[in-house]
Protein backbone atom coordinates (compact mmCIF):
# COMPACT_ATOMS: atom_id res chain seq x y z
CA UNK A 1 0.00 0.00 0.00
CA UNK A 2 1.44 3.41 -0.76
CA UNK A 3 0.70 4.75 2.40
CA UNK A 4 2.85 1.99 4.07
CA UNK A 5 5.67 2.92 1.65
CA UNK A 6 5.13 6.70 2.93
CA UNK A 7 5.09 5.90 6.48
CA UNK A 8 7.84 3.71 6.09
CA UNK A 9 9.94 6.17 4.66
CA UNK A 10 8.91 8.92 7.72
CA UNK A 11 9.73 5.99 10.56
CA UNK A 12 13.35 5.79 8.96
CA UNK A 13 14.09 9.07 8.47
CA UNK A 14 12.67 10.43 12.22
CA UNK A 15 14.67 7.20 13.07
CA UNK A 16 18.26 7.96 11.21
CA UNK A 17 17.76 11.60 12.54
CA UNK A 18 17.58 10.21 15.86
CA UNK A 19 20.64 8.16 15.66
CA UNK A 20 22.67 10.99 13.70
CA UNK A 21 21.39 13.12 16.81
CA UNK A 22 22.54 10.72 19.88
CA UNK A 23 26.40 12.57 20.41
CA UNK A 24 26.19 15.81 19.11
CA UNK A 25 27.78 18.83 21.72
CA UNK A 26 25.08 19.17 24.26
CA UNK A 27 22.72 22.17 23.24
CA UNK A 28 22.79 21.04 19.46
CA UNK A 29 21.57 17.79 20.38
CA UNK A 30 19.15 18.31 22.38
CA UNK A 31 17.56 21.27 20.16
CA UNK A 32 17.94 18.85 17.34
CA UNK A 33 16.36 15.88 19.09
CA UNK A 34 13.73 18.26 20.23
CA UNK A 35 12.81 18.85 16.39
CA UNK A 36 13.25 15.10 15.49
CA UNK A 37 11.16 14.12 18.37
CA UNK A 38 8.43 16.93 17.39
CA UNK A 39 8.17 15.40 13.97
CA UNK A 40 8.08 11.78 14.70
CA UNK A 41 5.34 13.03 16.88
CA UNK A 42 3.64 15.09 14.36
CA UNK A 43 3.80 12.67 11.59
CA UNK A 44 3.14 10.03 14.39
CA UNK A 45 -0.67 11.31 15.47
CA UNK A 46 -1.45 12.19 11.91
CA UNK A 47 -1.04 8.16 11.21
CA UNK A 48 -3.49 6.87 14.24
CA UNK A 49 -6.20 9.35 12.63
CA UNK A 50 -5.71 8.80 9.50
CA UNK A 51 -5.82 4.60 10.53
CA UNK A 52 -9.26 5.68 12.00
CA UNK A 53 -10.74 7.41 9.66
CA UNK A 54 -10.38 4.97 7.01
CA UNK A 55 -11.62 1.90 8.94
CA UNK A 56 -15.26 2.99 7.80
CA UNK A 57 -14.89 4.69 4.22
CA UNK A 58 -15.08 3.05 0.96
CA UNK A 59 -12.30 1.48 -1.40
CA UNK A 60 -12.52 5.12 -3.25
CA UNK A 61 -12.72 7.60 0.06
CA UNK A 62 -9.59 4.96 1.74
CA UNK A 63 -7.25 6.13 -1.80
CA UNK A 64 -8.36 9.92 -1.24
CA UNK A 65 -7.26 9.73 2.59
CA UNK A 66 -4.13 7.61 1.99
CA UNK A 67 -2.96 10.52 -0.98
CA UNK A 68 -4.02 13.29 1.73
CA UNK A 69 -2.19 12.08 4.41
CA UNK A 70 0.94 11.39 2.18
CA UNK A 71 0.83 14.97 1.17
CA UNK A 72 0.28 16.09 4.84
CA UNK A 73 3.58 14.31 6.00
CA UNK A 74 5.61 15.02 3.39
CA UNK A 75 4.64 19.35 4.07
CA UNK A 76 5.59 18.30 7.48
CA UNK A 77 8.82 16.55 6.66
CA UNK A 78 9.76 19.45 4.21
CA UNK A 79 9.06 21.86 6.66
CA UNK A 80 11.34 20.21 9.34
CA UNK A 81 14.11 19.48 7.10
CA UNK A 82 14.52 22.62 5.29
CA UNK A 83 14.35 24.57 9.26
CA UNK A 84 16.85 22.25 10.32
CA UNK A 85 19.43 22.12 7.46
CA UNK A 86 22.99 20.83 7.50
CA UNK A 87 22.70 16.84 6.88
CA UNK A 88 19.12 15.73 7.67
CA UNK A 89 17.96 18.28 5.03
CA UNK A 90 20.51 16.78 2.52
CA UNK A 91 18.90 12.95 2.87
CA UNK A 92 15.67 15.03 2.44
CA UNK A 93 17.38 16.33 -1.03
CA UNK A 94 18.66 12.96 -2.02
CA UNK A 95 15.23 11.04 -1.12
CA UNK A 96 13.69 13.58 -3.72
CA UNK A 97 15.22 12.40 -6.62
CA UNK A 98 17.17 8.75 -6.08
CA UNK A 99 14.55 6.56 -5.50
CA UNK A 100 11.16 5.96 -6.80
CA UNK A 101 9.70 4.29 -4.59
CA UNK A 102 9.35 6.99 -2.23
CA UNK A 103 5.50 8.52 -3.02
CA UNK A 104 5.35 10.36 -5.75
CA UNK A 105 4.06 13.39 -3.45
CA UNK A 106 6.38 13.23 -0.67
CA UNK A 107 9.20 13.25 -3.65
CA UNK A 108 7.59 15.94 -5.25
CA UNK A 109 7.49 17.97 -1.75
CA UNK A 110 10.90 17.21 -1.31
CA UNK A 111 11.74 18.70 -4.64
CA UNK A 112 11.56 22.00 -2.87
CA UNK A 113 14.79 21.38 -0.45
CA UNK A 114 16.99 21.02 -3.92
CA UNK A 115 16.94 25.01 -4.08
CA UNK A 116 13.98 26.43 -2.47
CA UNK A 117 14.27 25.79 1.18
CA UNK A 118 13.40 28.13 3.88
CA UNK A 119 16.08 31.09 3.68
CA UNK A 120 17.84 32.66 6.21
CA UNK A 121 16.58 36.32 6.64
CA UNK A 122 18.24 39.61 4.50
CA UNK A 123 19.46 40.74 7.80
CA UNK A 124 21.45 37.68 8.98
CA UNK A 125 22.55 37.01 5.36
CA UNK A 126 24.22 40.94 5.75
CA UNK A 127 25.71 39.89 8.72
CA UNK A 128 27.50 37.27 7.37
CA UNK A 129 28.88 39.12 4.80
CA UNK A 130 29.62 41.85 6.93
CA UNK A 131 31.97 39.16 8.92
CA UNK A 132 33.67 37.46 5.93
CA UNK A 133 34.18 40.34 4.12
CA UNK A 134 34.30 43.53 6.33
CA UNK A 135 31.59 45.26 4.96
CA UNK A 136 27.88 45.61 4.12
CA UNK A 137 26.55 44.00 1.16
CA UNK A 138 25.17 46.95 -0.47
CA UNK A 139 28.67 48.58 0.01
CA UNK A 140 30.81 45.67 -1.36
CA UNK A 141 28.27 45.82 -4.39
CA UNK A 142 27.10 48.25 -6.56
CA UNK A 143 23.39 46.58 -6.49
CA UNK A 144 22.66 43.51 -4.18
CA UNK A 145 19.23 41.49 -3.97
CA UNK A 146 18.29 41.03 -0.16
CA UNK A 147 16.16 38.16 -1.70
CA UNK A 148 17.49 35.21 -2.24
CA UNK A 149 17.35 33.26 -5.55
CA UNK A 150 18.04 29.48 -4.15
CA UNK A 151 18.58 28.06 -0.78
CA UNK A 152 19.76 24.83 0.20
CA UNK A 153 20.95 22.72 2.52
CA UNK A 154 24.67 25.02 3.53
CA UNK A 155 23.51 28.45 2.53
CA UNK A 156 21.71 30.52 -0.17
CA UNK A 157 22.26 32.47 -2.73
CA UNK A 158 21.53 36.07 -3.32
CA UNK A 159 21.99 37.96 -7.02
CA UNK A 160 24.22 41.37 -7.06
CA UNK A 161 25.47 43.41 -9.61
CA UNK A 162 29.74 44.39 -8.76
CA UNK A 163 31.26 47.73 -9.19
CA UNK A 164 32.56 46.42 -12.53
CA UNK A 165 29.02 46.06 -13.70
CA UNK A 166 29.23 42.32 -13.76
CA UNK A 167 25.85 40.10 -12.50
CA UNK A 168 27.58 37.69 -10.23
CA UNK A 169 25.51 35.00 -7.30
CA UNK A 170 27.42 35.32 -3.88
CA UNK A 171 26.09 32.28 -2.05
CA UNK A 172 26.02 32.85 2.06
CA UNK A 173 26.56 30.00 4.67
CA UNK A 174 24.02 29.61 7.13
CA UNK A 175 24.91 31.08 10.82
CA UNK A 176 25.79 27.60 12.60
CA UNK A 177 25.63 25.19 9.56
CA UNK A 178 28.89 24.32 10.61
CA UNK A 179 27.85 23.49 14.05
CA UNK A 180 24.94 21.58 12.91
CA UNK A 181 26.64 19.30 10.50
CA UNK A 182 29.70 18.48 12.68
CA UNK A 183 27.28 17.41 15.48
CA UNK A 184 25.18 15.13 12.16
CA UNK A 185 28.47 13.61 11.50
CA UNK A 186 29.66 12.95 15.02
CA UNK A 187 28.15 9.76 15.79
CA UNK A 188 30.41 7.86 13.93
CA UNK A 189 31.30 4.95 16.58
CA UNK A 190 26.90 4.04 16.44
CA UNK A 191 27.40 3.75 12.81
CA UNK A 192 29.83 2.18 12.41
CA UNK A 193 28.09 -0.56 15.06
CA UNK A 194 25.01 -0.18 12.89
CA UNK A 195 27.37 -0.98 9.48
CA UNK A 196 28.98 -3.83 11.35
CA UNK A 197 25.87 -5.96 11.85
CA UNK A 198 23.81 -5.10 9.20
CA UNK A 199 26.99 -5.68 7.00
CA UNK A 200 29.72 -7.97 8.24
CA UNK A 201 31.99 -7.37 5.63
CA UNK A 202 31.67 -4.00 5.69
CA UNK A 203 34.95 -1.53 6.96
CA UNK A 204 32.89 0.89 8.36
CA UNK A 205 35.95 3.08 9.96
CA UNK A 206 37.48 4.19 6.41
CA UNK A 207 34.54 4.66 4.90
CA UNK A 208 33.08 7.34 7.60
CA UNK A 209 36.05 9.06 7.97
CA UNK A 210 36.29 9.53 4.52
CA UNK A 211 32.44 10.54 4.51
CA UNK A 212 33.52 13.15 7.02
CA UNK A 213 36.38 14.40 5.48
CA UNK A 214 34.52 15.21 2.25
CA UNK A 215 31.52 16.99 4.26
CA UNK A 216 33.37 18.62 6.68
CA UNK A 217 35.56 20.48 3.30
CA UNK A 218 32.47 21.36 2.02
CA UNK A 219 31.96 23.96 5.27
CA UNK A 220 34.86 25.71 3.82
CA UNK A 221 33.72 28.03 0.59
CA UNK A 222 37.63 29.02 0.08
CA UNK A 223 37.78 25.03 -0.53
CA UNK A 224 34.79 24.70 -2.62
CA UNK A 225 36.28 28.09 -4.91
CA UNK A 226 40.00 26.17 -5.55
CA UNK A 227 37.84 22.90 -6.89
CA UNK A 228 35.51 25.40 -9.07
CA UNK A 229 38.16 26.88 -10.47
CA UNK A 230 39.68 23.74 -11.13
CA UNK A 231 37.10 22.67 -13.42
CA UNK A 232 36.80 26.09 -14.60
CA UNK A 233 40.54 26.05 -15.79
CA UNK A 234 39.53 21.88 -17.28
CA UNK A 235 36.36 23.42 -19.43
CA UNK A 236 37.61 26.53 -20.41
CA UNK A 237 36.25 27.33 -24.19
CA UNK A 238 34.14 24.21 -23.92
CA UNK A 239 31.27 24.29 -26.17
CA UNK A 240 28.38 22.49 -24.19
CA UNK A 241 29.85 22.72 -20.38
CA UNK A 242 30.42 25.72 -18.65
CA UNK A 243 31.15 26.34 -15.29
CA UNK A 244 30.59 30.01 -13.53
CA UNK A 245 33.79 31.62 -12.54
CA UNK A 246 35.04 32.48 -9.16
CA UNK A 247 35.56 36.20 -8.00
CA UNK A 248 38.16 35.49 -5.59
CA UNK A 249 38.37 38.74 -3.98
CA UNK A 250 34.71 38.43 -3.06
CA UNK A 251 35.12 35.39 -1.60
CA UNK A 252 35.70 33.86 1.95
CA UNK A 253 35.14 30.97 4.30
CA UNK A 254 31.51 31.22 4.53
CA UNK A 255 30.68 33.58 1.56
CA UNK A 256 31.69 32.77 -1.91
CA UNK A 257 31.21 35.18 -5.71
CA UNK A 258 31.53 33.65 -8.65
CA UNK A 259 29.67 34.96 -12.03
CA UNK A 260 25.96 34.68 -12.17
CA UNK A 261 24.75 31.80 -14.32
CA UNK A 262 21.57 31.55 -16.54
CA UNK A 263 19.55 29.04 -17.90
CA UNK A 264 16.22 26.29 -17.71
CA UNK A 265 15.96 24.58 -13.65
CA UNK A 266 15.53 21.29 -14.14
CA UNK A 267 11.76 21.04 -13.68
CA UNK A 268 11.38 23.01 -16.87
CA UNK A 269 13.06 20.22 -18.74
CA UNK A 270 9.60 18.14 -18.17
CA UNK A 271 8.50 20.66 -21.24
CA UNK A 272 11.23 20.22 -23.32
CA UNK A 273 11.63 17.76 -26.74
CA UNK A 274 12.75 14.61 -26.22
CA UNK A 275 15.96 15.00 -27.65
CA UNK A 276 16.46 18.23 -25.71
CA UNK A 277 16.36 15.90 -22.82
CA UNK A 278 18.68 13.40 -24.31
CA UNK A 279 21.75 16.15 -25.48
CA UNK A 280 21.45 17.29 -21.89
CA UNK A 281 21.47 13.85 -20.72
CA UNK A 282 24.56 13.28 -22.83
CA UNK A 283 26.44 16.48 -21.23
CA UNK A 284 25.90 15.14 -17.93
CA UNK A 285 27.44 11.91 -18.83
CA UNK A 286 29.96 13.26 -20.45
CA UNK A 287 31.08 16.11 -17.75
CA UNK A 288 30.92 13.20 -14.81
CA UNK A 289 33.07 10.35 -16.98
CA UNK A 290 35.68 13.19 -18.36
CA UNK A 291 36.20 14.36 -15.31
CA UNK A 292 36.69 11.60 -13.30
CA UNK A 293 38.76 10.10 -16.49
CA UNK A 294 41.06 12.82 -17.23
CA UNK A 295 40.56 15.23 -14.21
CA UNK A 296 40.94 12.69 -11.82
CA UNK A 297 38.10 14.20 -9.74
CA UNK A 298 34.37 13.84 -9.30
CA UNK A 299 32.13 16.87 -8.53
CA UNK A 300 30.29 14.49 -5.97
CA UNK A 301 26.92 16.25 -5.60
CA UNK A 302 24.67 15.33 -8.86
CA UNK A 303 21.56 16.65 -8.22
CA UNK A 304 18.46 18.73 -10.04
CA UNK A 305 19.38 21.85 -8.14
CA UNK A 306 22.77 21.95 -9.37
CA UNK A 307 22.35 22.49 -13.36
CA UNK A 308 21.02 25.29 -15.32
CA UNK A 309 20.05 24.28 -19.30
CA UNK A 310 20.12 25.56 -22.58
CA UNK A 311 18.71 24.12 -25.78
CA UNK A 312 21.66 22.35 -27.99
CA UNK A 313 22.86 20.01 -25.00
CA UNK A 314 24.54 23.20 -23.22
CA UNK A 315 25.01 22.89 -19.67
CA UNK A 316 25.92 25.05 -16.85
CA UNK A 317 27.30 23.00 -13.92
CA UNK A 318 26.80 24.80 -10.08
CA UNK A 319 28.30 23.71 -6.53
CA UNK A 320 31.46 22.03 -6.42
CA UNK A 321 31.65 21.79 -2.51
CA UNK A 322 31.58 18.30 -2.24
CA UNK A 323 34.78 17.12 -4.91
CA UNK A 324 36.87 14.40 -4.55
CA UNK A 325 39.94 14.13 -6.46
CA UNK A 326 41.90 10.89 -6.92
CA UNK A 327 45.87 9.84 -7.61
CA UNK A 328 47.07 7.99 -10.22
CA UNK A 329 46.60 4.86 -8.98
CA UNK A 330 43.02 4.96 -8.14
CA UNK A 331 41.95 5.61 -11.59
CA UNK A 332 44.15 3.37 -13.00
CA UNK A 333 42.01 0.57 -10.32
CA UNK A 334 38.55 2.36 -12.25
CA UNK A 335 40.20 1.81 -15.50
CA UNK A 336 41.12 -1.85 -14.81
CA UNK A 337 37.84 -2.37 -13.62
CA UNK A 338 36.36 -1.00 -17.04
CA UNK A 339 38.30 -2.91 -19.22
CA UNK A 340 38.19 -6.61 -17.37
CA UNK A 341 34.24 -6.02 -17.53
CA UNK A 342 33.24 -4.50 -20.15
CA UNK A 343 35.40 -4.54 -22.73
CA UNK A 344 37.50 -7.99 -22.51
CA UNK A 345 34.81 -9.57 -20.52
CA UNK A 346 37.17 -11.32 -18.12
CA UNK A 347 35.66 -11.94 -14.77
CA UNK A 348 38.54 -13.28 -13.23
CA UNK A 349 40.40 -11.05 -13.71
CA UNK A 350 37.59 -8.21 -12.89
CA UNK A 351 36.82 -10.48 -9.47
CA UNK A 352 41.21 -10.05 -8.51
CA UNK A 353 40.18 -6.69 -8.93
CA UNK A 354 37.65 -6.18 -6.96
CA UNK A 355 39.63 -8.03 -4.35
CA UNK A 356 43.42 -5.99 -4.56
CA UNK A 357 40.61 -2.80 -4.53
CA UNK A 358 39.49 -4.17 -1.14
CA UNK A 359 35.86 -3.76 -2.54
CA UNK A 360 35.59 -7.61 -1.95
CA UNK A 361 37.03 -9.42 0.44
CA UNK A 362 39.21 -13.22 -0.76
CA UNK A 363 36.83 -16.60 -0.88
CA UNK A 364 33.32 -14.78 -1.99
CA UNK A 365 31.36 -18.11 -2.97
CA UNK A 366 29.94 -16.35 -6.54
CA UNK A 367 30.41 -17.87 -9.48
CA UNK A 368 31.18 -15.72 -12.30
CA UNK A 369 27.68 -15.56 -13.60
CA UNK A 370 26.48 -14.23 -10.43
CA UNK A 371 29.71 -11.83 -10.06
CA UNK A 372 28.38 -10.64 -13.68
CA UNK A 373 24.41 -10.28 -12.45
CA UNK A 374 25.65 -8.05 -9.48
CA UNK A 375 28.37 -5.82 -10.37
CA UNK A 376 27.53 -5.61 -13.81
CA UNK A 377 24.03 -4.16 -13.21
CA UNK A 378 26.01 -1.22 -12.45
CA UNK A 379 27.90 -0.96 -15.68
CA UNK A 380 24.62 -1.69 -17.48
CA UNK A 381 24.43 1.20 -19.64
CA UNK A 382 27.98 1.09 -21.26
CA UNK A 383 27.70 -3.28 -21.27
CA UNK A 384 26.42 -3.17 -25.27
CA UNK A 385 26.98 -0.82 -28.23
CA UNK A 386 23.71 0.42 -29.03
CA UNK A 387 20.98 2.58 -27.47
CA UNK A 388 19.95 2.46 -23.81
CA UNK A 389 17.39 4.84 -21.98
CA UNK A 390 17.85 5.58 -18.17
CA UNK A 391 15.07 4.32 -16.57
CA UNK A 392 13.68 5.32 -13.08
CA UNK A 393 13.45 1.80 -12.12
CA UNK A 394 16.75 1.28 -12.83
CA UNK A 395 18.34 3.79 -10.54
CA UNK A 396 15.64 2.71 -7.54
CA UNK A 397 17.51 -1.12 -8.32
CA UNK A 398 20.81 0.87 -8.25
CA UNK A 399 20.29 1.63 -4.98
CA UNK A 400 18.84 -1.53 -3.53
CA UNK A 401 21.55 -3.17 -5.18
CA UNK A 402 23.91 -1.17 -3.18
CA UNK A 403 22.97 -1.83 0.21
CA UNK A 404 21.41 -5.45 -0.21
CA UNK A 405 19.24 -6.34 2.85
CA UNK A 406 19.26 -9.89 4.86
CA UNK A 407 16.90 -12.23 2.67
CA UNK A 408 17.92 -10.78 -0.55
CA UNK A 409 19.06 -11.79 -3.93
CA UNK A 410 23.10 -11.51 -3.42
CA UNK A 411 23.38 -12.03 0.17
CA UNK A 412 27.17 -13.11 0.23
CA UNK A 413 27.84 -9.72 -0.89
CA UNK A 414 26.81 -8.31 2.94
CA UNK A 415 29.29 -10.73 4.10
CA UNK A 416 32.18 -9.92 1.56
CA UNK A 417 31.30 -6.66 0.18
CA UNK A 418 33.15 -3.24 1.07
CA UNK A 419 33.41 0.33 0.10
CA UNK A 420 37.00 1.82 0.47
CA UNK A 421 37.34 5.47 0.45
CA UNK A 422 38.25 5.85 -2.89
CA UNK A 423 34.68 4.07 -4.10
CA UNK A 424 32.59 6.25 -1.35
CA UNK A 425 31.83 9.33 -3.59
CA UNK A 426 32.04 7.42 -7.06
CA UNK A 427 28.40 5.59 -5.72
CA UNK A 428 26.81 9.08 -6.58
CA UNK A 429 27.39 8.01 -10.18
CA UNK A 430 25.63 5.00 -9.60
CA UNK A 431 22.99 6.86 -7.55
CA UNK A 432 22.84 10.52 -8.06
CA UNK A 433 23.85 10.69 -11.91
CA UNK A 434 21.63 7.41 -12.80
CA UNK A 435 18.71 8.89 -10.78
CA UNK A 436 18.84 12.73 -12.51
CA UNK A 437 19.24 10.91 -16.19
CA UNK A 438 16.56 8.47 -15.48
CA UNK A 439 14.09 11.32 -14.87
CA UNK A 440 15.36 12.83 -18.36
CA UNK A 441 14.61 9.38 -19.44
CA UNK A 442 18.12 10.31 -21.82
CA UNK A 443 18.57 7.69 -24.13
CA UNK A 444 22.07 7.50 -26.18
CA UNK A 445 24.67 4.63 -27.40
CA UNK A 446 26.62 5.21 -24.16
CA UNK A 447 28.78 2.75 -24.73
CA UNK A 448 30.23 4.55 -27.51
CA UNK A 449 30.08 7.94 -25.96
CA UNK A 450 32.16 6.03 -22.83
CA UNK A 451 34.76 4.48 -25.27
CA UNK A 452 35.42 8.05 -26.19
CA UNK A 453 36.19 8.75 -23.21
CA UNK A 454 38.00 5.90 -21.58
CA UNK A 455 42.00 6.66 -21.84
CA UNK A 456 42.16 2.88 -22.38
CA UNK A 457 40.23 2.83 -25.95
CA UNK A 458 40.01 6.72 -26.82
CA UNK A 459 37.51 6.03 -29.43
CA UNK A 460 36.45 8.04 -32.45
CA UNK A 461 33.13 10.72 -31.97
CA UNK A 462 29.97 9.02 -31.82
CA UNK A 463 27.50 11.87 -31.73
CA UNK A 464 27.39 15.60 -32.49
CA UNK A 465 28.07 16.83 -29.24
CA UNK A 466 31.20 14.21 -29.85
CA UNK A 467 32.47 15.82 -32.21
CA UNK A 468 32.32 19.23 -30.77
CA UNK A 469 34.16 17.96 -27.69
CA UNK A 470 36.44 16.20 -30.20
CA UNK A 471 37.35 19.65 -31.69
CA UNK A 472 37.62 21.26 -28.55
CA UNK A 473 39.86 19.36 -27.36
CA UNK A 474 42.42 19.70 -30.44
CA UNK A 475 42.77 22.89 -29.32
CA UNK A 476 44.22 22.32 -25.77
Amino acid sequence: MVTKRALAGGVVGVALGAWLSSRRPASVRRQRNVDVAKLGSRVGADWAAHRARRVFASAERREQLDTEFELRSAEQVVAALGNMKGALMKLGQMASYVDESVPAPIREALAQLQQDAPPMSAELAAQVIEEELRRQPDKIFAEWDPVPIAAASIGQVHRAITHDDVAVAVKVQYPGVDEAIRADLDNSAALTNFASMAFPGFDAEPFIAELRSRLLEELDYRREAENQQLFVDFYEGHPFIAIPRVVPELSASRVLTTELAAGARFAELDNWSQDERDLAGEAIFRFVFRGLYHMHAFNGDPHPGNYLFSPGGRVTFLDFGLVKRFDPTEITMFERMAKALVIERDIPTYKAVLEESGVLKPGLPMSDDRIVDYFGYFYEPVLDDGEWTFTTDYASQALARLMPMPGGEFPEIRSFGNLPPAFVLIQRINLGMSAVLAHLHAAGNWRAIAEEIWPFVDGPPSTELGRQEAAWRATR
